[in-house]
């Protein structure tokens, strides 16, 4: 992983086309290093969550052009590199398991962020009818790694929901997603990539129980 932060951190200061195309076969080298680490966590993801079993690299990594249309950040290229993997690929509804390589800034996250509003209506009507099987997921000894719950929250209440309801902490959130940063030594450890693995693994009631209720809504609607 050491080439891989290094082409990051330089390409953090040089974050412009000619610097880029000048070096566009480090790059290269770069991301078939990548593309291998995905391939091999994606394996591992699979001998638990069949879901992901099958699923090619290029479907999970995102590209490292920055979409700068709509953005006052004009750099073209993104200082990091991420795949989600997911039912589907990167760009389903469903929730999956991230994995984010950024000098200074790498992480692993599992669940939703900030799905389209069929979707978490799909999630809260779940929470309505199972929420304490979901906060037994939460305080397991299995998520204790992960920490807290993250993700944006409403300030009310949703429509439909009453303040009282025993799930309204959980109702109000807009995502659903934990996250566990590391340091660039971690990251450079051998074991890295079977760490994040058995973390994932550990989340996987979590993933699942997200992703039963967002099927159940795919279902329901056609």
């Amino acid at each position: 992983m050491k080439e891989i932060l290094s082409f990051l951190a330089d390409l953090q200061r040089n974050n412009n086309k000619e610097w880029f195309d000048a070096h566009r076969k480090h790059y290269d080298s770069v991301k078939k290093q990548m593309t291998s680490v995905v391939a091999g966590i994606i394996e591992g993801i699979s001998a638990f969550d069949p879901d992901i079993s099958g699923m090619k690299p290029g479907s999970a990594m995102f590209r490292i052009n920055r979409d700068v249309r709509f953005s006052a950040n004009k750099n073209p290229y993104k200082n990091n590199i991420g795949a989600f993997m997911s039912k589907e690929g990167k760009k389903s509804p469903f929730a999956g398991y991230y994995f984010h390589i950024q000098p200074g800034a790498s992480f692993i996250a599992v669940g939703i962020w900030m799905p389209e509003a069929s979707v978490l209506n799909s999630v809260r009507r779940e929470l309505h009818f199972n929420h304490a099987n979901f906060r037994k997921i939460l305080k397991s000894k299995h998520m204790a790694p992960w920490g807290e719950m993250e993700g944006e929250q409403l300030k009310t209440s949703p429509k439909g929901y009453d303040a009282d309801h025993p799930a309204i902490d959980l109702l109000r959130y807009k995502s659903f997603v934990f996250t566990c940063s590391f340091s660039d030594k971690e990251v450079n450890k051998p074991d890295f990539a079977s760490t994040c693995t058995k973390m994932y693994k550990a989340a996987l009631p979590f993933v699942k129980f997200v992703n039963e209720a967002i099927e159940s809504g795919l279902n329901e609607r056609g």
